[in-house]
């Protein structure tokens, strides 16, 4: 890992350009990282032109936002990308144009891009990987207020609040790093988790209508008409996907989420590996923790099914 870094802090040093990306519809972790990242470059090499892109995420403009960046700016850039698995996820695709690219993740290494790679699946978030490379370089990197926030944003995010099993002690060591910075932590909640008044009654509906398997197996589908009623975007849905996860006896849930073209699927385990199936319907993410997509409502079927029989293989 330290030969790693070693090679990262050394791209840092020697690009004067330095664009920064991570992945579409991105989560606290996605921004915290990058824009964590950009904070302590621009604090530590203050002559240097740091930029963030990719597509602004409404309710997580109050962590940062998003800068434009001309095409020619990639001809002599560092490109580096954050929280990412795999290269189609990669929110503005002309990461291609960067000069030298480099990777830092904490998702299965599913596929392996850029000159330099640091994947660390140990990790609870790509946010508490930028807070190892601090650790390991401090002469070369600074830390300042602007990036313990995000940075704190990033793994509170990734970690349910320190709830999953993806949090270690290494994890709480660098929270409380990043808590000895004065941020107001109470705001970094509210803008995190408060919810408005639409997503609490969707959360409602969902409490009402959710059925539970035999062995432990929940769904909802959320169609565009259904949505509409609670005039809610399907952007927002993200704020609903781990209701299901605190009812007792629940192993596995997956939240359908019908949009224009496509019907995006969030899958979610308390035990049962559901990554594999994932990358089986066009998607992946963490064995706990996933994302994939169908076509039809069919398809959802199938999916079910399938969610269904990886969960009592487990029991059995």
């Amino acid at each position: 890992m330290k030969q790693i870094i070693t090679s990262i802090i050394q791209a840092i040093k020697e690009f004067d350009t330095i664009i920064i990306h991570r992945h579409v519809r991105p989560d606290p972790d996605a921004i915290g990282s990058q824009a964590g990242l950009k904070e302590m470059i621009m604090q530590t090499y203050p002559n240097k032109k740091v930029y963030i892109v990719g597509e602004d995420e409404s309710s997580l403009m109050f962590l940062a936002e998003m800068n434009k960046v001309e095409d020619d700016v990639y001809e002599e850039a560092l490109v580096i990308i954050c929280d990412t698995a795999n290269t189609a996820r990669i929110d503005d695709q002309r990461y291609k144009r960067g000069q030298k690219i480099i990777k830092i993740d904490h998702h299965p290494n599913v596929d392996p891009y850029g000159d330099i790679q640091w994947v660390d699946t140990a990790s609870s978030s790509t946010s508490e990987l930028i807070c190892e490379l601090y650790t390991h370089a401090k002469n070369d990197l600074e830390l300042n207020n602007a990036a313990a926030r995000l940075l704190y944003a990033g793994i509170v995010g990734d970690t349910g609040r320190f709830l999953f099993p993806s949090t270690t002690p290494r994890t709480f060591q660098h929270a409380s790093a990043l808590v000895a910075y004065p941020f107001d932590r109470q705001a970094l909640y509210a803008g995190i988790y408060d919810i408005t008044e639409p997503i609490a009654r969707l959360r409602g509906y969902i409490l009402q209508n959710f059925q539970m398997s035999p062995v432990g197996v929940s769904f909802i589908k959320l169609t565009k008409e259904l949505l509409d009623s609670f005039a809610i975007d399907p952007s927002e849905t993200s704020q609903v996907v781990g209701l299901l996860g605190d009812i007792k006896g629940m192993k596995a849930w997956a939240v359908f989420v019908e949009e224009a073209d496509m019907i995006r699927v969030r899958l979610r385990s308390k035990g049962p590996i559901i990554n594999d199936l994932a990358a089986k319907y066009h998607g992946g993410g963490h064995p706990l923790a996933s994302g994939a997509t169908v076509y039809n409502w069919s398809e959802a079927d199938e999916l079910i099914k399938e969610l269904e029989a990886i969960c009592k293989e487990s029991i059995d």
